[in-house]
């Protein structure tokens, strides 16, 4: 599992269009597509902030909470997910 601490943008700009699984409970899960890796202004760390937004899943959306995130490539990794379009997800890293 990747260091959640560690992890920056570029780490997912390859990714992008690419298909994640989310991981709602113990026994269901959907699909999402990585459409947006933005850099944000600021931050205190060494590392920049920066967003994903994935789009896809479950109608209605899941509620905000931790979700375990799973890639082919990058692995599992547990990240707080908001809803923010019927079929969007964002997930913030400061």
């Amino acid at each position: 599992m990747p260091d959640l601490e560690a992890l920056t943008a570029a780490d997912f700009a390859p990714l992008l269009h690419e298909r994640f699984r989310i991981v709602h409970d113990m026994q269901a899960s959907f699909d999402v597509e990585l459409i947006e890796v933005s850099e944000l202004g600021g931050g205190a760390s060494s590392r920049r902030p920066f967003s994903l937004v994935f789009r896809g899943g479950p109608s209605p959306p899941v509620p905000q909470s931790i979700y375990r995130v799973q890639h082919e490539e990058l692995g599992a990794i547990e990240i707080f997910l908001v809803p923010i379009a019927s079929d969007r997800y964002e997930a913030v890293f400061t």
